[in-house]
């Protein structure tokens, strides 16, 4: 039997899944293994390729029965898989800057390679859970997190762009100013930009505008006596989802800021799906419906052919880069009759 791999490298762990040529999964939940990518190149690629083995042999195979493997990982990096010279968060070790992670994990495995940034495999995933691989269609992807990670698919394909930086939803300036009860805020993204998406809808948003913003108009909130910002932002979701009126006032607006951005995806992309993934939304299912509904009411009036696109919850979303590499690693396969 001839498998493909999907491997998620993440800050602190790699995770892991395998799909089949019936495009069925073989790992239900996460298969994970430690990632070390602060140690430089030469140990995470070890630590990938160890967890890889393991994970195989778990389900009886061994590596000749591996096709392909599918990589994807935080960015910056282009759309084949070069880290930025500058490095980032999870690789700041200074042998990562301008490394081909992609094709050194080749060199190292003797097998072909695909890449995605974490970003995009997530909306790749997300996508296939609604579609298929073979449908034709055309969804956007956003994923809350501490950032604001997503991507676009094209007739099931990603967009990745000249450089890879195709589907940066999170950059993308929004007219922030229409959303209700935010006056006078100035929406500050770490990447210098006052406005786009990821100044508004994420976890750093909530801990660098939101709460200083809210706190102002609910004087005495328990989250302000905490005295940690960082820690008072992480509570910010479970306390929504109780009803605590700032809180669920902070998710009315990443909502909202979200309905102003998928308006302008409906109107770019004329899409098939809207997807909403990532932590911000690993909630109860009334709470997740409550948040699309105000998505909805976040969007301005749209034509009648376009108010019906349908505004999705990613399923699985742990395990949503590993299946989204592993999508992409499918596609590899077919193209080049390994599987």
């Amino acid at each position: 039997m001839q498998v493909v791999a999907g491997v998620d490298l993440g800050g602190t762990a790699v995770n892991y899944t395998l799909i089949n040529a019936e495009e069925q999964f073989l790992i239900d939940g996460l298969q994970e293994h430690p990632a070390r990518s602060k140690e430089g190149p030469e140990i995470c690629l070890q630590q990938i390729v160890d967890g890889l083995h393991i994970a195989v042999e778990k389900l009886g195979l061994t590596m000749d029965n591996v096709a392909v493997v599918g990589l994807d990982t935080p960015g910056p990096a282009s759309a084949s898989g070069v880290l930025s010279a500058e490095g980032s968060t999870n690789f700041v070790h200074a042998n990562w800057a301008s490394y081909d992670i992609r094709e050194n994990l080749a060199l190292k495995l003797g097998k072909p390679v695909s890449y995605l940034n974490d970003g995009n495999a997530g909306a790749l995933w997300g996508h296939f859970s609604l579609f298929g691989g073979s449908s034709g269609s055309t969804s956007i992807s956003a994923i809350v997190g501490t950032g604001l990670g997503g991507g676009v698919i094209i007739e099931d394909n990603v967009v990745k762009g000249r450089k890879g930086f195709g589907g940066e939803l999170g950059h993308v300036l929004i007219p922030y100013q229409s959303i209700r009860g935010i006056e006078g805020i100035v929406p500050q993204c770490n990447c210098g930009r006052v406005g786009d998406l990821e100044a508004l809808c994420s976890l750093t948003a909530i801990e660098k505008t939101f709460l200083p913003y809210f706190f102002q108009k609910f004087p005495g909130h328990d989250l302000e006596k905490l005295g940690d910002i960082h820690k008072a932002a992480k509570a910010v979701r479970g306390l929504a989802e109780k009803g605590d009126p700032m809180c669920k006032e902070i998710f009315r607006v990443q909502a909202h800021a979200l309905g102003v951005f998928f308006d302008e995806m409906v109107n770019t992309f004329d899409p098939d799906a809207l997807i909403v993934g990532g932590g911000a939304i690993e909630t109860s299912v009334e709470f997740q419906q409550w948040f699309i509904s105000e998505i909805r009411a976040g969007m301005p009036e749209q034509r009648a052919e376009q108010a019906d696109i349908p505004i999705h919850i990613m399923p699985n979303g742990d395990t949503a880069g590993a299946r989204g590499a592993a999508v992409e690693a499918l596609k590899i396969a077919r193209q080049g009759g390994l599987i």
